[in-house]
């Protein structure tokens, strides 16, 4: 019986080091990269400064895009570096020009990869906006193709593991021929990036981020928007109602 016993015994610890061997493996396994075509403008009637983002990730709004009002916005994506959005910030109060913060930024981040795997700093994509609408974008060598940046009047859009160029094409022009509120013109380079093939992937998750001093509803409020659509087969769907819901209430024409 006592052998019989150890047998068992055996056989058991082996199941459930089995079992447990491919959930330490995902534990192992590094996040997937942040998939994401964004936009970043400026409204010089208004002031206002935004960002906009889609991704095929849960949650794309938790951690890309980065503002403050008066000082500018900040979108970090792809093999990320969420530190970029502080940084950037910071910077941008310290009054370097945003060609000059992607530069410092770049070459300051030691590569340190995320946890035991590598998170190269050449597969990172960032983007940087000051108050008044000057900018800089930076596409990593080893950022998830296809991707790319592409400037506009007042705007910068960047993505990787998109369709292709046209995405970003899209929401360049789309931007610039949308009339109205900054919310709307970004929510229309989002429509406009997603028609252009968006994230090779798919959809799930979407969010727009724009300031102004003292632009908030209520006292003291300087975020004019802040709105995450974290799940969802049709996020872009749910964040344009969400947008023109805003526009119609604290924007009537």
């Amino acid at each position: 019986m006592a052998a019989v016993r150890a047998f068992l015994t055996t056989i058991a610890v082996a199941i459930v080091l089995v079992a447990s061997a491919p959930l330490a493996q995902e534990q192992e396994r590094p996040p997937d990269p942040i998939a994401t075509f964004s936009i970043l403008g400026y409204d010089p009637a208004t002031g206002e400064v935004g960002g906009a983002v889609q991704s095929r990730v849960f949650s794309v709004g938790n951690g890309v895009l980065w503002a403050e009002a008066e000082v500018g916005i900040v979108a970090t994506q792809a093999i990320v570096d969420v530190s970029y959005g502080p940084q950037g910030l910071q910077l941008l109060k310290k009054g370097l020009a945003p060609a000059d913060i992607v530069k410092s930024i770049w070459d300051g981040d030691p590569d340190p990869g995320l946890g035991k795997n590598p998170w190269p700093k050449a597969g990172r994509q960032f983007a940087v906006m000051d108050a008044k609408g000057n900018y800089a974008a930076f596409t990593g060598p080893k950022a998830s193709p296809w991707a790319g940046n592409k400037s506009g009047k007042f705007c910068t859009a960047q993505g990787n593991i998109l369709a292709g160029e046209a995405v970003v094409n899209n929401m360049i022009e789309a931007f610039e021929k949308t009339p109205g509120p900054l919310s709307l013109r970004l929510m229309a380079a989002l429509d406009g990036g997603q028609a252009g093939g968006g994230d090779t992937r798919g959809m799930q998750s979407a969010a727009m981020l724009i300031v102004k001093k003292d632009g908030g509803v209520w006292l003291h409020n300087d975020v004019v928007l802040r709105l995450q659509v974290d799940d969802n087969p049709e996020p872009l769907k749910e964040l344009r109602r969400l947008v023109e819901m805003h526009a119609k209430r604290f924007r009537p024409q």
